[in-house]
């Protein structure tokens, strides 16, 4: 199991957010489909601590990724797991709908009940959210209340089990949505 430092400080992220106006947009990687590939590089991160700091980090590096791609208006959400407190929430620009705010809510539904990313529900089951719905023998009401859609990490610790924090983003197509969750955490955290 890897685990992850931080680089930098969160003078460091509200800089980058202020510089990314004006920069060029960065692509972001599409994420593996392979269910094992998954697993190995991208469906939670192990962190050597998650505090408040550290979700207003990461919080701000996402914005600042995101606020390079105008016109695509995104919701950023950092909640704690034990409380579904939200530590960070932000929009990267003007558009986002409430809709946003209710996808941000079934793909952290996912994570805490699934205990995996919903980038690794929506491969498993193949975007099929008829049978994941049956899989797990939920009434379409209840199955309304969760997401297979790409965006939704789980953040754990060294030493603590079980997910501590989820990174939810919601607004790109569900693959740019899990994947610059991803390009982020690994561009700005380390490997210990």
């Amino acid at each position: 199991m890897a685990v992850y430092t931080r680089n930098s400080t969160c003078v460091g992220s509200m800089l980058s957010s202020k510089e990314a106006r004006d920069a060029t947009p960065i692509p972001i990687n599409i994420p593996p489909s392979n269910l094992d590939e998954i697993k190995k590089d991208c469906d939670s991160f192990t962190f050597d601590a998650f505090t408040s700091d550290d979700a207003w980090e990461l919080g701000h590096l996402l914005h600042a990724r995101l606020a390079l791609l105008a016109g695509t208006p995104t919701l950023i959400s950092i909640s704690l797991a034990n409380s579904s407190q939200v530590v960070f929430q932000c929009v990267s620009g003007p558009g986002t709908a409430p809709d946003n705010e209710t996808w941000v809510k079934r793909k952290r539904n996912s994570v805490l009940r699934w205990d995996c990313s919903t980038w690794y529900l929506h491969c498993k089951y193949g975007g099929d959210e008829e049978a994941f719905r049956l899989k797990f023998g939920m009434s379409a009401e209840q199955a309304s209340q969760y997401a297979i859609h790409g965006g939704a990490v789980p953040i754990r610790v060294r030493g603590v089990e079980g997910v501590v924090a989820v990174v939810v983003v919601s607004g790109l197509k569900q693959a740019q949505d899990h994947g610059v969750i991803v390009d982020v955490i690994k561009e700005n955290w380390h490997r210990v």
